[in-house]
């Protein structure tokens, strides 16, 4: 790269780090250190590149106003927990829109092609779902309560149990992204199929309109958790694939760090879906009116943090994107 566009590209994310370094009220450390990252990473690559140049030194400078800070800031912040839910979550959401926007697409276009292979093929869903799991859904539709699965085991282990599968599917989508985004990819496409499997499946036996108000109710936070999940797999995959002007391990780290503060960020979304999951879900026969207020409740929950809520704080000018 010419190191004329080298400055050219690099020049405005260098000239606001020199501001929050100056306004040493807002340089919190965890900030200070992500910036202490990207301009090392940058002035070794002018070293390498331009090792004589007034570029390097100008970075050589800043990279030790940053250090300076961090040390000098260097006690934890008090208030770390809030920060991290008000603000760090929110902001790896922002930064990871477009994978979110790429899950979602994948997502929806995996549950049609599930529902129309359903449509087409009798025996596709015993394939995906097993046969157990179908024979099982038949006998409580002919008992008459087709999600009576629901209800199967005690309210206290069913949530401990489910909360538990849910962060790990959540985690192993996440870790899949590591091999180039291809393994969170096929892990995301797989649970869109089932969805539209077993969305078809009910339609099919004429239980849609009684089944899936009932699974929306955990389902609306389970299934949204899931696509953010895949989003924080590709945003740590595509880390590896686009390393841009960074060296590939140094894009890796701050993509891994992003995905797996998504990660954690879903945590209490997963046991709040476990939670309805077990004490609420198995009442299939509640008031239609319970039914959408719980599931419009966690849509809106959902939608607000993960996507408007960081875009909220991006406009107001809360966090800055590099």
């Amino acid at each position: 790269m010419r190191e004329s566009a080298f400055i050219q590209r690099n020049k405005p994310r260098w000239e606001e780090f020199e501001k929050i370094v100056k306004d040493q009220r807002h340089a919190a450390p965890d900030k200070l250190a992500e910036l202490f990252i990207q301009i090392t990473d940058d002035l070794s690559f002018a070293r390498t590149q331009y090792p004589k140049s007034r570029v390097t030194q100008y970075l050589n400078s800043l990279a030790s106003k940053v250090h300076g800070e961090i040390y000098r800031n260097k006690k934890e912040d008090k208030n770390r927990f809030v920060t991290f839910w008000k603000q760090e979550v929110p902001q790896a959401m922002y930064e990871a829109r477009k994978p979110l926007l790429y899950a979602f697409i994948i997502f929806i276009v995996a549950g049609m092609l599930g529902g129309v292979s359903v449509l087409y093929d009798q025996t596709f869903v015993r394939l995906i779902m097993g046969d157990g799991y179908v024979n099982m859904t038949l006998e409580n539709i002919k008992s008459g309560n087709p999600t009576d699965v629901y209800a199967s085991q005690s309210e206290l282990m069913m949530f401990f149990f489910i909360t538990w599968n849910n962060i790990l599917v959540s985690f192993r989508v996440f870790v899949f992204g590591v091999f180039a985004s291809m393994g969170t990819g096929f892990f995301l496409f797989y649970n869109g199929l089932m969805v539209g499997t077993f969305i078809m499946f009910f339609y099919q036996e004429s239980q849609l309109s009684q089944a899936l108000p009932v699974i929306m109710l955990h389902g609306t936070i389970e299934l949204s958790s899931i696509v953010i999940a895949a989003a924080a797999g590709f945003t740590m995959g595509n880390s590896l694939l686009f390393p841009g002007t960074y060296s590939r391990i140094q894009s890796f780290k701050a993509g891994a760090l992003k995905g797996l503060k998504i990660i954690m960020g879903l945590v209490p979304f997963f046991i709040m879906a476990g939670f309805i999951e077990s004490f609420v879900t198995r009442h299939a026969f509640m008031h239609w009116s319970f039914k959408v207020l719980i599931i419009g409740s966690s849509a809106v929950l959902m939608v607000w943090y993960f996507v408007i809520y960081p875009t909220q704080l991006k406009r107001n000018g809360k966090f800055s994107i590099h």
